[in-house]
């Protein structure tokens, strides 16, 4: 009888080999990777990658199809809440942890580089954008309804501006350092209606950090 493949085992030979390809990606470039040195760090062979990948831009796709699920949930997740604000900042703040990553930065450079020549790979991302953006400004108008966001903003645009605002974040990401403390700032002062000096609470861990530098 052929053996059947193990969906469990499939599926962590997968998440293996895409985790390995965004470090690498990130830090070496798309074309200074090379598919072997993938295979070797996810403890593989070359071969066993292209049986799960066509090549390698489908890999360096993959690590991008990620995001889609992952957006889909954190929105489904606040979209429910009794307070938008503070939805909107755990949201942005959610999509930019990633950045303290020593190959986020890089990531997104590589990315800037190829969506313009890769159609699959801009639908990803597209798809992606489209349900965060959906989902802040579903948050945006509600916080302008209830009176916390400023009612001259647009929920559409400023739910775009807040998503570039997160993009900057990995661009100008510098190790060892959070960027998640300013950005959580900026957002709020951003969406604070006129007249107010808005100051965002403390997440429990940058509470911790800052104590831990006095």
């Amino acid at each position: 009888m052929p053996r059947t493949a193990d969906p469990v085992r499939h599926a962590r030979r997968r998440e293996a080999i895409v985790a390995e390809a965004g470090r690498l990606f990130g830090v070496q470039g798309f074309e200074g990777t090379t598919v072997a040195q993938i295979a070797s760090a996810a403890g593989l062979s070359s071969g066993s990658v292209f049986y799960y990948f066509a090549d390698k831009q489908a890999l360096f796709r993959a690590v991008f199809e990620q995001d889609l699920p992952r957006a889909e949930a954190l929105i489904a997740r606040h979209e429910g809440t009794d307070d938008p604000l503070a939805a909107i900042l755990a949201v942005v703040t959610a999509l930019a942890a990633e950045a303290e990553d020593p190959g986020a930065s890089g990531m997104v450079v590589e990315l800037l580089r190829r969506v313009g020549h890769d159609a699959e790979l801009l639908d990803v991302v597209g798809r992606t954008s489209r349900v965060v953006c959906d989902g802040l400004a579903g948050l945006l108008a509600r916080g302008i309804e209830a009176g916390a966001v400023d009612p001259e903003l647009d929920p559409a645009e400023a739910a775009a501006w807040l998503e570039n605002l997160v993009d900057a974040t990995y661009l100008g990401a510098r190790p060892d350092h959070s960027p998640l403390p300013a950005l959580r700032r900026t957002v709020a002062r951003y969406l604070a209606p006129a007249g107010t000096d808005r100051e965002p609470e403390r997440t429990e861990r940058e509470s911790e950090n800052t104590d831990g530098q006095a």
